[in-house]
Formats: C-alpha cells, structure tokens, sequence
C-alpha cells in the first residue's frame, strides 16, 4: 500500500537555495504583509481585478527585499504527475466533494515582489476517497470505494488536473473540491509555477518550471470535512501535519493554506483557500525536490492525456460520486 504511494520519512531540511526556492506566505498581514488588503476583498464576487490588483499594490508597499519573503526548497512532485494538463478554471469534471475555491498570486520574489503575469499555475489532487485521474488502481489505503471508472477508460480521466495562467496581478483562481487522503500522506494539493511558454490547444507548453511543490490543509479543518460524504466512505488512519513526509511545520512559508468557510455552520457549502506564491523566474525546478516521492503502482499510465479530454466541467457538489 505505502509501495503505491509516496514512501514514508519526515521531511526536515530547510536548506535554503536562492535559485531553486519558492517564497510562501500567506494570507494575512502577519505572513509578511503580502495579502494585507484582506482576505474578503481578496475573493469578493464582483471587481475582482480591483480587489487583486488593492492586494497586489498592498503587497508591494509593504514589503521590500528578502523581508517580502520566505524562502522554501521545491518538494517532490509525488508518483501522480501527468503532463498536458489543461487550461481552465473549474478543474473538478464533476468529481463529488465539498467546493473549494483556491486563489492563487504569483509574485518575483527577486523584484520587490511585483506581479507574475503570465505565469502558469499548474494544481492536481485526489478525489474525496484518495484517487488520482490517470492512476486509479493506485489502492489509498484503509477502506475505500472503488473508483468507479475501470479498465482502460480509467486511464484517460483528467479529473482535478489543471492550469490557470496569471493576469496582470499575478491572481490565478480555481474552482475544485477539498482533497481527499491517501495513505501515508496528509491532505495536500500538487502544484507547479511555469513561466516562458503559452497556452497552446488548451494546454501550456513550452517554458520551464520554477517550482514545484504541495499545498496544506489544517487538521481541524481537514478532519471535519472528512465526516462529511463523500469522504467519509473512505475510512482508516489519517495522517496529520506532524506527522507528514512532505510538510515541514513552517506554516503559510510550507504551503499552508489560509482557508475561509463559505458558511461558518455549515463546512459541506465549501471553502476559499488562499496563498501568495513567490518565484525566483530565473530557477528550475526539476521536480524531484525533497520528501521523498514513490514511485507509483505497475502498469499506470505516463504521458498526456487524450486530445478529446473535456475542456469544462461541471459544479462542484457534495452528491455521491459517480
């Protein structure tokens, strides 16, 4: 089962390397100020770019040099990778789960942190019972449905996979479902930074990567969304912060989401996550990072997904998965 996943051991070096690091803060003024115009400005439904663009200017004036920013090494990738992920914003392909609206900004940590655009932001996770597209017979661990997509169609899913490129105030948004777990990792989101290439057929191509690394979940959060369905048909020990391969305890400066309750009683209407992403454009990133990867199951496929993958995709909902 571990064999399937990403091999166990705590990850702990914070050795710093300026040309292959990520600067990662948060959503508040107390991670270095770099979102302090606020969090519901920062998702209001209308003006958007008035509010991006208030966090952006924010962000710049308050913070200067090194002192804008944390410095982090690249993790791992992880088994699950597929290339030729597609260009959009609702990446769920009507996957059940409760909606998660991720919000991301993209700044030069090596420029003041000004704005990235055109960056392209590339997420991918599993479902709400521990599966990836592309690589369903990997079994999660503990007890799960099975997925229910089989043989070789399984192979050509690109569900919660995909990219969204930066305007001008460095802001990419999503709209997903909360992640789900798998055994021996906690809940966590996969994303890459890629800049120089162009979005070309519905894809990105071209360029190099700048970072690649995971996004995290608070436990009290993560494990009351996990008594909810469709998650909680997936049962069995789940991993916290602590005690995660990949994850470091640094916080927002690890990947740690600021995350907000679309209704404060209700957590199955969803969440809205946040995260200021800081790029050296001039690093690569090869991938490999550190925390330890895996490698995944026998007989997984590589490579892109089909030319005719679907381009959009349906609302996010708490409904059984189909």
């Amino acid at each position: 089962m571990t064999g399937n996943h990403e091999k166990h051991g705590k990850h702990r070096d914070k050795t710093i390397s300026r040309r292959r690091a990520l600067a990662v803060t948060g959503g508040t003024v107390a991670a270095g100020g770099l979102v302090a115009a606020g969090f519901q400005s920062a998702f209001a439904d209308t003006a958007d770019t008035t509010a991006d663009a208030d966090a952006t200017a924010s962000a710049s004036a308050s913070s200067t040099g090194s002192e804008c920013m944390t410095l982090m090494t690249s993790v791992t990738e992880g088994p699950y990778y597929l290339d030729g992920a597609l260009v959009r914003k609702d990446i769920t392909e009507g996957k059940a789960g409760v909606p998660l609206t991720l919000r991301l900004t993209v700044v030069d940590a090596t420029d003041g942190c000004t704005p990235v655009k055109g960056a392209a932001v590339e997420i991918w996770h599993c479902d709400a019972w521990g599966y990836y597209s592309g690589y369903t017979t990997a079994n999660p661990g503990g007890s799960a449905p099975a997925e229910s997509e089989e043989g070789d169609s399984a192979n050509d899913l690109t569900y919660l996979r995909g990219y969204q490129v930066a305007n001008a105030n460095g802001v990419v948004k999503f709209e997903t479902i909360f992640p789900g777990w798998y055994t021996p990792r906690t809940c966590h989101i996969h994303v890459k930074v890629h800049t120089g290439g162009e979005k070309e057929d519905g894809t990105y191509e071209g360029g190099k990567v700048n970072y690649t690394g995971q996004l995290f979940f608070a436990d009290d959060i993560a494990e009351e969304i996990f008594t909810l369905d469709p998650y909680a048909k997936h049962t069995g020990s789940y991993t916290v912060l602590a005690d995660d391969m990949v994850y470091d305890g640094g916080g927002a400066a690890s990947g740690l989401l600021t995350l907000k309750a679309v209704h404060k009683k209700d957590p199955s209407k969803g969440y809205k996550g946040s995260l200021t992403l800081g790029v050296d454009p001039d690093a690569e990133s090869t991938g490999a990072g550190s925390g330890g990867g895996g490698t995944p199951p026998s007989g997984t496929p590589t490579g892109a997904p089909p030319s005719d993958a679907p381009s959009d995709s349906a609302s996010p909902s708490t409904s059984a998965s189909s």
